[in-house]
């Protein structure tokens, strides 16, 4: 366990936080969209609307006693939760379960015309299709002319970036694409994860979000196979529909496919599609879509077969802020707490590539602490504009 004393698990209910804004705003925002983006009949209509009501000035309301998933989200504490204000309990905890009422709310999981559509389809294929899409599959070929080490570290860098693709962070923050950025990575242990990947005999990829961040994670996983000789790589994705943009077996498939379409096929997209097409095919490359992947608890609580799957592995990747929430714990560290005393519970070899979009972090310096702060105050933390890999050896 952490040699670090724990802070108190985050919640909801702090005046002007990030955290709150989340419940406040960006939930009834997702609720108006997903509504636009569907001729939802009237049922579906009232249902969105009393969630919204709910969310606003109520406390949490049960699972349908028919629910498929009860029994699991019992065991995830769904009973110790129930008439407590949405702000009240861990924010990890509202902001997942928002989701899982809003899949009840337009009938994700009822008998019924609207049964398995996903209610973020519309964002995340528009953003696939898109002409920054477009100009992003067209840079591949350039890479090319690069040697493989040169290959390698950019898509690694494209996996990182991407995930400022976030279309549940773009909600909340109309300005996000058109803000002035001023990347950097405020942790950086790229090297140390190439050295672990030298070598290994297989990769989990922890994934995001669907659209433009799962294609570079795709990429990766390409190269890794091909360039790094990886004999065989794991993609874990959520099970159903999640956080707006995070990625499910169809978004893995829908990416696939716009990578072999690009440029006609002609170019390096088209080329990094054809082999994780076959890849998918013959089994080196495994999509999994675990339910505790859609859970609202820590990775300290993983259970034992997912701790399995991870262990099997030689490296672990885990994408993106919602994945660092969990692995780290949904906690306000001091920046300064160890990156390896927060995941020494994790099996093997982990590695954390995120873009910094909550309050949480861990693993800075004290030097890159304070130098963040003189300048940005505590936005840092939440902008998009900051990334970091992290990597924890065994």
């Amino acid at each position: 366990m952490p040699r670090t004393p724990t802070p108190p698990v985050l919640l909801g209910d702090e005046p002007g936080s990030f955290r709150r804004s989340v419940l406040a705003d960006r939930h009834p925002a997702i609720i108006r969209q997903v509504r636009e983006a569907f001729p939802y009949d009237a049922g579906v209509g009232r249902a969105l609307d009393a969630l919204a009501a709910n969310c606003a000035r109520g406390v949490l309301e049960p699972l349908p006693a028919d629910a498929p998933d009860l029994g699991r989200w019992r065991s995830w504490g769904l009973d110790d939760h129930l008439g407590t204000s949405w702000y009240d309990v861990p924010w990890l905890w509202s902001e997942s379960y928002f989701y899982r009422r809003l899949l009840d709310a337009v009938g994700y999981f009822a008998p019924g015309v609207w049964q398995g559509i996903d209610p973020f389809r519309p964002f995340k294929l528009a953003e696939l299709d898109s002409p920054e899409t477009d100009g992003e599959l067209a840079a591949l070929d350039a890479l090319t002319a690069l040697s493989a080490e040169e290959r390698g570290r950019a898509l690694l860098h494209g996996s990182l970036w991407g995930n400022r693709a976030d279309l549940g962070f773009r909600l909340s923050d109309a300005d996000a694409e058109e803000r002035a950025a001023v990347p950097g990575l405020v942790a950086d242990d790229g090297d140390a994860l190439w050295a672990a990947l030298e070598g290994a005999a297989s990769v989990c990829l922890v994934a995001d979000n669907a659209g433009r961040e799962l294609v570079p994670d795709l990429l990766l996983l390409s190269h890794l196979l091909t360039e790094r000789r990886i004999g065989r790589a794991v993609l874990h994705v959520k099970p159903y529909p999640y956080y707006v943009s995070d990625a499910t077996p169809a978004d893995v498939l829908d990416a696939v496919r716009r990578l072999v379409a690009a440029g006609g096929g002609a170019g390096a997209a088209g080329e990094h599609g054809r082999r994780l097409w076959a890849a998918l095919s013959d089994g080196t490359l495994t999509v999994r879509a675990h339910p505790f992947s859609a859970s609202p608890l820590p990775y300290t609580d993983m259970p034992d077969d997912l701790r399995a799957d991870f262990a099997a592995a030689s490296v672990t990747i885990l994408k993106g802020d919602l994945n660092y929430r969990r692995l780290v714990g949904d906690r306000l560290w001091p920046p300064t707490t160890p990156f390896a005393d927060v995941t020494d519970y994790f099996p093997g070899t982990v590695a954390a590539l995120r873009t910094l979009k909550s309050d949480v972090i861990t693993g800075l310096s004290a030097r890159t602490e304070a130098a963040l702060t003189a300048s940005e105050g505590q936005g840092w933390r939440i902008g998009g504009t900051r990334a970091l890999i992290q990597v924890r050896g065994v």
